[in-house]
């Protein structure tokens, strides 16, 4: 399995969550899919849960706020990492983006604040205390991409690179697609926006990787879910791009060999 011992580098993608209408559906709904296992947590946390794939922490689930005068959609948060919230933060306004949380704590587990881009894609940013992120990906029911769409790759490009020194760079091989490089190293990917159905707006794709991509669907129909693009096979392996019963989108792969 491949788990996670060290921390993540500033700009990876460490973390993703999900807040949802009906957080006990949603535990019920991803258990069965992908085989993550976690009950509603304590009520200082309000009820978060820390959702679990062979005993390592994977993914995040927590129900939606009710206090909001506009509750917030249904879609699954990228947590890119920081060293240092407040000066991220500080840096991301810097850059043109716009802060819905500020910096906050979350006990002893870190810091973290939600903001957008310039082009209105929402993330999150997390500071680890005693707690780092994901402790498996790229293992299948994990994590194992993260993907930016955006209207402006040039902007994308300058605002990242401002914020958290992440560069944006074609990827070999690929046609109008670009890699997101931390230290070298990819860690995710960029999409034009154009690609995504009329009116979609700019936002991060989380992929969480399975063992058979068209059964998994069959599965998910069975349970609510809805497939927006059809199983397909692509440079990287076979993909899918789905939304939970409750709307939340995500796509599934099953990566090729490396």
């Amino acid at each position: 399995m491949p788990e996670v011992t060290t921390p993540y580098a500033t700009g990876t993608p460490c973390w993703v969550d999900l807040m949802a209408s009906d957080q006990r559906a949603a535990l019920d709904f991803y258990r069965d899919l992908l085989g993550w296992q976690g009950q509603p947590g304590p009520a200082e946390f309000g009820g978060y849960t820390v959702c679990e794939l062979h005993g390592k922490a994977v993914a995040g689930l927590g129900p939606k706020p009710q206090d909001m005068p506009e509750p917030p959609p249904t879609v699954w948060t990228s947590y890119l990492a920081s060293t240092d919230a407040q000066a991220t933060q500080d840096a991301i306004v810097s850059a043109g983006g716009t802060l819905l949380v500020p910096v906050m704590d979350v006990g002893s587990l870190g810091r973290m604040l939600i903001a957008a881009d310039p082009q209105g894609a929402v993330f999150g940013v997390w500071q680890p205390g005693e707690f780092s992120g994901a402790q498996v990906v790229n293992e299948a029911g994990a994590l194992t991409w993260n993907e930016l769409h955006t209207s402006d790759v040039p902007g994308a490009t300058a605002f990242y690179g401002e914020a958290f020194g992440i560069e944006i760079e074609p990827m070999e091989g690929a046609d109008s697609y670009w890699a997101l490089l931390v230290g070298g190293r990819a860690v995710g990917g960029v999409t034009q926006l154009a690609n995504d159905p009329p009116g979609t707006p700019a936002h991060w794709l989380t992929y969480f990787a399975v063992d058979d991509v068209d059964s998994t669907v069959d599965a998910l129909v069975k349970r609510n879910g809805t497939v927006l693009a059809p199983p397909f096979d692509m440079m990287a392996g076979r993909m899918t791009v789905v939304a939970d019963p409750q709307g939340a989108p995500f796509a599934l792969i099953k990566p090729k060999p490396m």
